[in-house]
């Protein structure tokens, strides 16, 4: 682990192989780049790897996440790492949370990469609020998503750095039931637990500050915290669609993600869908926020401007498919990045 200071912030970045194209890879919320690990060292004989820790996370600085530019300033604090190593070209791996930071590198520095990968990604549209495959917001202020959304007895077990078992909140019982499709339990759970408890926690960082509102279901994404910055109201990647040159973008998950999905566990109108959040205003007003055709349909205008995309699909796995089927992740990714190799100059 190397801590790197670039001009605005000091970034921690995992390091593992010293030739061959650079990799960086960029993890998603609550987590480090500890989640790389295994992945960084599998790669390591072929490529150089880097994987930082978001600012909020692992050993970076934490500087404040607002809610308007946060995704932002976290694609600029990577990109401005990857310039202290001297690296001009690279290979770009961004999982869940840190899939919609890849986005942002990718709208903010398209030359500088020979290929996308997009790992169980939030939507182009962000986590939460929106209705439809335009990325439409439900309410204006973006009323279902955001800090408010986030269980008040997870923030506090998070708070108090909680290994237990007690309850379905507790952090360890929602990486088993959501992080991975159970009955799966990763032998290194409790370095990944590590990484999980070390998430700053707060309105500055996770899961944010909350807002009242008189739309369903009564809370809105406040200005502050990283839940907001990847809300449907303050995150639009959709513009990739527009940038050239156009890398090849690989979309890898697995088929049963249960936190990114057109019927998200973690999104309050399918859990208005369900009946468990009261007063849900309907499929019309306020319905589940279609995240994967999301995708679909942004990567597929990508390929239509001239963006080569695939689409790829693990199954029996969940949230996290480079921890889950390693094997097989490895080889769709190694078989994507052999085939995108550096652009000569």
């Amino acid at each position: 682990m190397r801590l790197v200071q670039t001009p605005l912030i000091k970034v921690a970045v995992r390091t593992a192989g010293s030739a061959g194209p650079a990799v960086v890879l960029v993890h998603g919320n609550l987590s480090s780049s500890i989640f790389w690990h295994s992945t960084m060292a599998a790669l390591s004989g072929e490529f150089r790897c880097l994987a930082p820790d978001l600012r909020g996370y692992g050993n970076t600085e934490p500087l404040p996440v607002r809610a308007r530019t946060g995704m932002d300033d976290m694609a600029g604090d990577v990109l401005a790492a990857i310039d202290e190593f001297g690296i001009e070209r690279f290979h770009l791996i961004g999982h869940s949370m840190g899939g919609g930071v890849a986005m942002k590198m990718l709208l903010r520095r398209p030359e500088a990469l020979d290929s996308v990968a997009l790992v169980d990604p939030i939507s182009p549209f962000g986590y939460s609020g929106t209705a439809d495959e335009r990325g439409t917001l439900c309410f204006a202020d973006g009323a279902g998503a955001g800090a408010g959304a986030v269980h008040g007895d997870f923030v506090a077990k998070l708070s108090a750095k909680d290994r237990g078992l007690d309850g379905v909140t507790s952090p360890r019982r929602v990486m088993e039931q959501l992080y991975f499709k159970p009955p799966f339990v990763p032998a290194a759970m409790e370095e990944l637990l590590d990484s999980v408890l070390s998430t700053r926690i707060g309105d500055e960082w996770y899961p944010g500050n909350s807002v009242a509102t008189r739309n369903w279901p009564g809370f809105a994404p406040g200005d502050t915290g990283v839940v907001n910055a990847m809300s449907g109201r303050y995150f639009n990647a959709s513009a990739i669609t527009e940038i050239q040159p156009k890398p090849a973008v690989l979309w890898l998950r697995g088929a049963d993600d249960a936190i990114i999905s057109d019927r998200s566990a973690l999104d309050a109108a399918n859990q208005g869908a369900l009946g468990n959040i009261p007063g849900w205003p309907g499929m019309q007003r306020c319905p589940p926020q279609p995240m994967l055709r999301q995708t679909r349909s942004v990567l597929a205008a990508y390929a239509r401007r001239g963006g080569e995309v695939a689409e790829r699909v693990i199954p029996d796995c969940g949230h996290t498919p480079f921890i889950e089927k390693p094997e097989e992740f490895l080889r769709l990714l190694t078989e994507f990045l052999r085939a995108n190799p550096p652009a000569r100059g």
